[in-house]
């Protein structure tokens, strides 16, 4: 595989895993770089951690991953958890990273996300998957997604979505409550791009601006869809991570 693009560092978000979020616009990520990820604890096949999970762990295991894969330099795609996730990652690593491109990000929970993040977290250990699945559903798909499905297509959906919620789950949204990387904006000296589903029932698009206008020279592109763009946009989607990736490495000074 050619690295002419430079390598990908993949941040998944809260629930889901590198496969679940980044599985529907891989080919296009990988068809002229090297992509990595990590699982967090809880999900894919990482053991479920004994402690609360931290944002620095996070982003230094996807370093090692990086260091695995023998990327020196590389852009990060962090999407909802996974870029609080990036942002430190960048604030701890600059000279390792060249761009991020952030997806429904936010830098902290406001009283809505976190009230919303209370319930899905409640709702991890009531062993009603299908009440989960309905709960996370009506928060992550566009209204316009949901009214395109049927009454039995929905409750299929919910069952299918509450039953294969990692174990970890409730660790990872008690991290989104407890994450707060609004110092580290201003810190962030390689070129950002902040992608902002319109319809993001999850993480309004409020807090994808307040990013945005945090992280100084931050492009911000709205998509179409709710908070989950790799099953509503995910061609465009992935087009504008491999696309800025590339062309913000390129445009760096002393880029290679």
């Amino acid at each position: 595989m050619s690295d002419a693009n430079g390598g990908l560092v993949l941040a998944h978000g809260a629930g889901g895993s590198v496969a679940a979020n980044y599985g529907p616009v891989m080919d296009t990520l990988t068809a002229d770089r090297t992509v990595v990820g990590a699982d967090y604890p809880g999900t894919g096949g990482t053991p479920r951690s004994d402690r609360p999970l931290e944002l620095d762990a996070l982003a230094d295991g996807l370093v090692a991953a990086a260091d695995a894969a023998g990327l020196d330099r590389f852009a990060v795609s962090g999407y909802s958890l996974g870029a609080p996730v990036a942002v430190r990652l960048a604030t701890r690593h600059p000279d390792r990273v060249t761009a991020l491109v952030l997806t429904a990000p936010f830098a902290h929970a406001d009283a809505e996300l976190r009230l919303n993040a209370r319930v899905w977290q409640a709702l991890c250990g009531t062993g009603d998957p299908d009440t989960l699945g309905r709960f996370l559903l009506a928060r992550c798909l566009s209204p316009a997604a949901l009214d395109a499905m049927t009454p039995h297509e929905l409750e299929a959906a919910a069952k299918e979505t509450g039953a294969t919620a990692p174990e970890g789950a409730a660790d990872h949204v008690d991290l989104v409550i407890r994450a707060d990387v609004r110092a580290d904006l201003d810190r962030i000296d390689v070129p950002a791009l902040v992608v902002s589903p319109v319809d993001d029932g999850l993480v309004p698009p409020r807090l994808h601006r307040a990013v945005a206008a945090g992280i100084p020279g931050a492009r911000l592109v709205e998509v179409p869809g709710g908070h989950l763009p790799f099953v509503e946009c995910p061609a465009e989607w992935g087009a504008l991570i491999s696309e800025f990736s590339t062309t913000a490495r390129v445009a760096r000074p002393g880029a290679e």
